[in-house]
């Protein structure tokens, strides 16, 4: 079993690529859509959420957890590490590597939250990828792009203007690469191609790469793939079950049913049975 959490429904994004690539797993997803968007939150406070988070999914039975929001790994990753040492984690690294790798103008840009920013992963993956390659990467905070999305403002032209609004300074500085670094931004890919379109510029997804270690590491706990076996999702909800019911069919194009929960204290309590 393999549970995967994030602040609302970005990580459906991350969902999607391990249903792709590990179509016989056992998954659950826990979407914290009470508490989205988690990028203006505090590091410690996001530590207690992913902390109860975990808790459940491990209750639940799963044996893998995946941290499917940037947010949260940059803020953590190491602490939950550290406070469940036998308990595998993957968590969402900013794809600075790969775009370091492809980028020919030698300017890469990260579109992400401040808390990501902030973040000693973020700084490691800079220092290791883009410095020792002598890679400029922009970053840009896209406040406000987490709560469109969650609205299903994908393509609307209040988005668009936001987006130009951020990525038109960074094309116009060179960049060749852009590299989403929140697991909500991969649903705006259209758009964002739409404004990169009289560009050569390679938009870059990290959640291909995290199934692939995904798949890894489930494999090493022969857990994950299993031979003849269907594989299934069970969603968790704190907030409002009509908005996420619409999240799915509009972002996965699947109509399914959350278990709706909800936070009591620093617990989380099932409140319903109704899930598909």
């Amino acid at each position: 079993m393999i549970g995967i959490f994030d602040s609302g429904v970005g990580g459906l994004s991350v969902l999607r690529e391990i249903r792709a690539q590990m179509p016989s797993a056992r998954l659950i997803y826990f979407g914290d859509t009470a508490h989205v968007p988690y990028g203006p939150r505090s590091m410690a406070q996001i530590c207690e959420f992913s902390e109860a988070i975990t808790r459940f999914l491990l209750a639940k039975g799963a044996k893998v957890i995946v941290i499917a929001c940037n947010t949260a790994s940059a803020a953590a990753l190491k602490y939950l590490r550290e406070r469940f040492p036998d308990v595998p984690f993957v968590g969402m690294e900013p794809a600075v590597k790969p775009a370091a790798e492809i980028t020919q103008s030698k300017t890469i840009g990260v579109l992400a939250t401040q808390v990501t920013f902030q973040g000693e992963l973020f700084a490691s993956v800079v220092s290791r990828f883009a410095d020792t390659q002598n890679v400029r990467v922009l970053t840009q905070v896209c406040a406000g792009l987490v709560q469109q999305i969650e609205a299903g403002e994908l393509d609307t032209p209040k988005t668009e203007a936001m987006l130009r609004g951020w990525v038109e300074p960074i094309l116009a500085q060179g960049a060749d690469a852009l590299v989403l670094g929140c697991t909500h931004y991969p649903f705006i890919t259209p758009l964002l191609q739409k404004i990169c379109a009289e560009r050569a510029v390679r938009i870059i997804d990290p959640a291909p790469a995290v199934a692939r270690q995904v798949a890894r590491v489930a494999a090493a706990l022969a857990d994950g793939h299993q031979a003849r076996a269907k594989g299934y999702t069970t969603y968790y909800a704190t907030g409002d079950m009509d908005d996420f019911r619409r999240a799915l069919r509009r972002l996965l194009g699947i109509n399914r049913r959350a278990q709706s929960v909800h936070w009591q204290g620093e617990q989380i309590v099932i409140e319903d049975s109704d899930s598909g």
